[in-house]
């Protein structure tokens, strides 16, 4: 059986450069990633994982093609299970941690959705699975039936031919949850993952939610949905909820066929993007940031930048002691054959250390701010440089240089109370760490918060 998810199978033509995996993990330790979360309560990621193979002789053959698949992790929203169908909103106060964050899957095989959203972060990327265990034919059916008990199909229906392959006696149900182990929930089975996560307000994550709420709401109401590379695939999903919170510029769907074959958004480029629009902005240069539509409007409307502190890489293998699927693994780019950006851009994020730790990349912020504070030129000068301009004009230039000088002020004071606070607990970030450490430490943080991320 050849899986009608989100996977972008290409031609082997102009523009396509297929990657070997290369089982990067960066290793991040339980201590590290609540640590992480009480600076940043509030994140998305944009994940790109890879072709799926699962070994021969299984009750159900599933492979994928080159372009993987895209998942978006929202971290501090929750599915609404009263709702009886894929909906989400912001968790409550007392929402268990393990269970604050969504994933949010599409797949070609909904018919009357457009995503669907498995809850908890750990059971998304690795369902029953336990650090060190084997991933056994018992750990496989222990998730999928923890996978029915969330009740992630709940008020979804798949395409009906997509049942044309289902093995005799199994039930509809059943079917729904063994095609889309390792796509919708437990990533890492048979996937590996790359994964750009950028931090989010309340109001930005708000936004969020309601874009993604509202994108369903047709194939609720009767709208059947159809899944097109294209036009209307899995990265699309992602990159346009991310472009409300105005970390970028929104990606057009419904686009005529051959404009759409030359520029669509592919899951590892997606990756790359925006761990670059999210780190390497040149932020320093407050021209290009006003000539910057979407940065230009982040800054006047939210008061924020695109590319900001605790942007990160984070990447994991398949699970490698595997009795059911394959590892060796491929990701493809949409790349240019002859330089190949995307490959050296990659390459990068996961050798420079400001892009995978966080206190790397909180010191290259400090010391970004500072630079900006010091080299401050008076308004006098931005304005000549923009030569006639009307009076309306004027005031737009004035007003984002005020607004951007304040950012960058309090930006700058909140990564160095950070810093700060991270260099009186070195130990808590590491494996084996004393818990009263890490609690002492996220105490700590929290208190340097600035109120909009409490």
């Amino acid at each position: 059986m050849y899986l009608r998810h989100c996977a972008i199978a290409f031609s082997a033509s102009i523009g396509i450069a297929a990657c070997s995996t290369a089982h990067i993990d960066t290793g991040a330790t339980a201590a590290a990633e609540a640590l992480y979360d009480s600076l940043y309560p509030d994140y998305a990621e944009i994940c790109a994982v890879s072709e799926l193979k699962k070994k021969p002789g299984s009750a159900v053959d599933i492979s994928s093609a080159l372009g993987g698949h895209s998942i978006l992790y929202l971290n501090g929203v929750c599915r609404d299970r009263q709702a009886n169908y894929p909906t989400i909103r912001l968790c409550d106060t007392d929402t268990p941690p393990e269970e604050r964050g969504v994933g949010l899957s599409v797949n070609a095989h909904f018919k009357n959705a457009n995503w669907v959203a498995t809850e908890g972060r750990d059971f998304i990327f690795h369902g029953a699975l336990q650090p060190g265990e084997r991933l056994t034919q018992a750990v496989y059916d222990r998730t999928q039936q923890r996978a029915k008990q969330k009740g992630i199909y709940a008020g979804v229906e798949f395409h009906e031919e997509v049942f044309d392959e289902a093995p005799p006696g199994m039930s509809r149900r059943d079917y729904m949850y063994e095609i889309s182990v390792a796509t919708d929930y437990a990533i890492g089975f048979g996937r590996d993952r790359y994964c750009a996560r950028v931090p989010l307000d309340r109001a930005k994550m708000t936004k969020v939610v309601d874009y993604l709420n509202h994108l369903n709401t047709p194939y609720r109401n009767g709208k059947v949905f159809d899944w097109n590379v294209l036009n209307n695939n899995c990265s699309h999903v992602a990159h346009n909820a991310l472009a409300v919170a105005a970390l970028w510029e929104s990606w057009a769907t419904e686009r005529f066929l051959p404009f759409a074959a030359f520029d669509f958004p592919v899951p590892k480029n997606e990756f790359v993007n925006m761990m670059r629009r999210t780190n390497d902005m040149s932020i320093d240069d407050i021209d290009a940031l006003y000539g910057d539509e979407a940065a230009r409007q982040a800054l006047l409307r939210m008061d924020s930048l695109p590319t900001q502190p605790g942007a990160l890489a984070d990447a994991e293998p398949a699970a490698q002691d595997n009795d059911i699927y394959d590892t060796d693994l491929r990701l493809i780019f949409y790349d240019d054959p002859i330089f190949g950006s995307y490959r050296r851009h990659f390459e990068r994020i996961y050798s420079e250390p400001r892009y995978i730790d966080l206190r790397a990349n909180l010191q290259h912020f400090a010391d970004l701010y500072t630079k900006i504070e010091q080299e401050r030129r008076p308004l006098s000068s931005l304005l000549a440089r923009h030569g006639a301009l009307s009076a309306r004009e004027r005031d737009d230039l004035a007003a984002f240089y005020a607004r951007y000088y304040r950012y960058i002020e309090r930006q700058n004071s909140w990564v160095q109370t950070a810093l700060t606070s991270l260099s009186k607990f070195p130990v808590a970030v590491a494996a084996g760490s004393r818990q009263s450490d890490v609690a002492d430490t996220f105490a700590s943080l929290q208190c340097a918060l600035p109120p909009e991320l409490h």
